[in-house]
Formats: C-alpha cells, structure tokens, sequence
C-alpha cells in the first residue's frame, strides 16, 4: 500500500547553488545603470479579463547590474479587475454617492517567501492607501446607492534584501505606484467617470558619486544599496493636483547640499507624469480601435518625458 502522508516543502524556495571566482567573491556593489531623470519600462495592457467591467495588467522591470548568487526579484507584476458599478442591496440605506472598495492581495508566489492566503497588515495599507488615492478621481454623485470593487492582485514584487523582504522601503512604495496605475487603467476601461488621469510615481534622495545627496526618479531596490529618503505621489496632471502624498525618511540629511521636501515631491510628480503618458496612449488606443490596447515605454521615451516633466 502506497504512503499518502505529504511531506510539505521549505516555506521559501531555493536556488541551485552557484559558484563563482574569487574575484567575484567580494560583494558587488549597487549601481544604477539609468540616468537619474529615467524611468524604468513599463508594460501596459487593457482587457485582460473580460468577464469583469474593467480589467489591467501591468508590468514595470528593472535589470540588475551584475550577476549575484541570490538573485534578486526586480520585476513588478500587477493585475487588477473592477466590478461594477452595481446597486447597493435592497437592505442598504440610501447614499448618495458611490460606494468604493479597494483592496491589494499578494498571490501566494509574489515573492521569495510564500505568502499566506488570509490579508496581512502591509496589504490591508496598500489597500488603504489605494482606497484613498481613487476616492480623489472617481466622481461619486454619478452613480447613487450603487458600489464598485477594485482589486489588486500582486502577481511578482521586487525585493528589498536579499532576504526577499516587501515590506519596508522601495519595494512598498514602488508597489502602490503601480496598483495605483494599474487601477486608474482598469477604472477608464470600466467606462468609469474621473475628474482627471491619475498617475503615480516615486521619486527619492540617494548618495551620489562625490557622496553628496542626489535626486532620482523612479528608484528600484536593486539599483540602489542605501536610500536617504523617498516620496510617493499620486498626481493628478491637469488639475495639477496631489490626492496621495506618502514619504519617508529612513537617514538623516542634514547636509546643505541635501534636495528639500519640495525638491523630492517634484521628482515624484515628474515620474508620475511619465507614468501618465503611458496610460494616456493605451486609453486612446483603446478607444480609437475598440479593443483591448497595449503600451510599452521604452527607456528613451521614459527619459525624454521625465525631463520634460
């Protein structure tokens, strides 16, 4: 008789062990091959899911710079459908706006370390601060007593260390500017009313070559091995207004070369208009043929509109 018993399998997944000379056993350093006002690619698509209102997918990759033994994840994948707008249920109270839901699930192979089914506390923030974002573009008194549902599903993130770690730093707040794109993508092919395009991007402060601070827009955790301050913007370019503003301050720089608070909020609205400019193509793509449209931004043309922007 055959043994059912299942032997489960280590929490995380592992990689073949590689071996490599001793010049490369020093540890290499982080280096960011892009110009400082480029943007990474991005890879846009809409109506991925037909049987939902309105559908996303998005993919943002950055390559790394060398060869290491534990490969770090640098590739960000994110899908997103939107339900509705549907009536509230008969047992519902009266309202007169709409009612909205956003929620963020990382698939349980998002990362290195295989996540839980059940919603942690990082992805009940990501949702929250994704809830918050689209609350300032959807215009609410359109539909009354109805609902609408957003959800976000983290197909691939980047990593922070080499540990696989999501949760602090870059790799957060790299991921809520691409649930916020991927989601303003789904809601415009959903037929949704907004005030504007609403874009996101980041911008942060890292040392530069001579050890002074430095601006760079759109950073990735691989590119960079320490990162003075970073800022998350959710922008809305013709109103020329911000909805969402989340920063953080992980070192102190108190140097008088150090860029201001101003100075990196406008590196982060300078990434999200090269962010809307992907999202403008797609949408007209999709309205001029009718189907389904596709967009990818090369690095030439993230460059030339960052420093347009």
């Amino acid at each position: 008789m055959s043994d059912r018993r299942r032997i489960n399998g280590p929490p995380g997944t592992t990689i073949a062990p590689v071996f490599v000379s001793s010049k490369q056993t020093a540890k290499a350093e982080k280096r960011r091959l892009r110009i400082h006002n480029e943007l990474r690619r991005i890879f846009l698509q809409t109506g991925v899911v037909p049987s939902a209102s309105g559908s996303a997918y998005l993919e943002l990759e950055s390559r790394p710079t060398k060869p290491a033994i534990v490969s770090l994840s640098s590739t960000i994948k994110l899908s997103c459908t939107v339900l509705g707008p549907k009536p509230l249920p008969r047992t519902t109270s009266f309202s007169p706006n709409l009612q909205l839901t956003a929620s963020v699930k990382f698939a349980p192979f998002a990362t290195r370390n295989r996540q839980g089914y059940i919603r942690d506390s990082t992805e009940k923030d990501l949702g929250l601060h994704l809830e918050n974002a689209l609350k300032g573009v959807i215009i609410p008194y359109r539909w009354p007593k109805s609902a609408i549902d957003i959800a976000v599903t983290v197909l691939e993130c980047e990593d922070d260390h080499e540990t696989g770690n999501r949760i602090a730093g870059l790799g957060l707040f790299n991921m809520l500017a691409g649930c916020i794109n991927v989601a303003v993508a789904a809601l415009a092919d959903a037929r949704v009313d907004c005030l504007d395009l609403l874009a996101a991007g980041v911008g942060a402060v890292v040392p530069g070559a001579d050890a002074r601070p430095v601006r760079v827009l759109d950073p990735a955790a691989i590119e960079h091995a320490k990162v003075l301050s970073s800022c998350l913007v959710a922008y809305l370019p013709s109103r020329d207004e911000i909805v969402e503003l989340w920063c953080n301050d992980s070192a102190s720089i108190s140097s008088k070369y150090a860029p201001g608070f101003e100075d990196l909020v406008d590196s982060a609205v300078a990434a999200a208009r090269g962010a809307q400019t992907v999202l403008k193509d797609v949408l007209m793509e999709s309205v001029m043929y009718g189907q389904p449209a596709t967009k990818k931004l090369n690095q030439q043309g993230a460059k030339d509109v960052a420093m347009s922007g």
